[in-house]
């Protein structure tokens, strides 16, 4: 009998090829999922497949830019035609853009920060809602930050984009709690020592903040949770907890 409690299940994994999407990934794989992994750099997606093959787990790449809303179609179709359902999607490919004042920021940059991390999203979850829902108690995982409910001075541009996603992932998680098992949560993974916190915070010793792969570990306890639906969780010595509470 096996131990790995995601076996037979079927994971997305998006941004896999490093940080906390390269640590989701291979925790997934490690208990049992066949781990899809999207980002753009084909080399860093090679090295965390490898990773997990040498573990004894499996996984599929699949390089794409996720602003290409037809390249997540064919995502999509493609998964279909090979698996029957998505049992676990986590949304973790984002852009932070450059940190300035808001008069500052640029409108082609905040264009393309909004385009992979609110409209990207969504086409996601359009994309992949039939699979989802064919799954017996699918789990969607977003991964967001503190500045989406704390505003920070500089960081405007991408804490709008994730006070957006949260908005859309959170909507789409009220609008699925009373018509099937599919269960949405947030993570806000607190610091992090990832390559987007390093661009954040260059001065910072990552060896004074947690690893991607106490996220990840985070994320596995959760999925093995019977959480509600619109659950919101602060890795960093927070509990889950309903958005919509208090």
């Amino acid at each position: 009998m096996s131990l790995r409690p995601l076996d037979g299940k079927t994971a997305l994994v998006t941004g896999a090829s490093r940080g906390i999407g390269a640590a989701t990934a291979e925790t997934l794989a490690a208990a049992g999922a066949h781990v899809i992994l999207t980002a753009r750099t084909p080399g860093g997606l090679e090295a965390v497949e490898g990773r997990i093959h040498e573990a004894g787990g499996t996984a599929t790449i699949a390089p794409m830019d996720l602003t290409d809303g037809e390249s997540i179609s064919r995502l999509a179709a493609a998964i279909g035609g090979r698996w029957p359902r998505l049992d676990i999607l986590v949304l973790n490919a984002a852009m932070l853009g450059t940190l300035c004042p808001v008069p500052a920021i640029d409108g082609k940059e905040f264009a393309r920060v909004l385009a992979l991390n609110v409209v990207a999203q969504q086409a996601i979850l359009a994309a992949f809602d039939p699979l989802l829902r064919a799954a017996e108690g699918a789990r969607v995982i977003g991964i967001t930050s503190s500045v989406a409910q704390r505003p920070r001075a500089y960081w405007a541009a991408y804490a709008a984009s994730k006070a957006a996603f949260e908005n859309l992932l959170l909507t789409y998680g009220d609008e699925l709690a009373n018509l099937g098992d599919v269960r949405v949560a947030i993570v806000d993974p607190g610091a992090t020592a990832t390559r987007m916190r390093a661009q954040a915070f260059p001065g910072e010793d990552p060896a004074t903040i947690q690893p991607a792969s106490t996220v990840a570990d985070a994320i596995l306890g959760l999925l093995a949770e019977d959480f509600a639906s619109a659950t919101r969780l602060r890795v960093a010595g927070a509990t889950p907890s309903n958005p919509h509470a208090g």
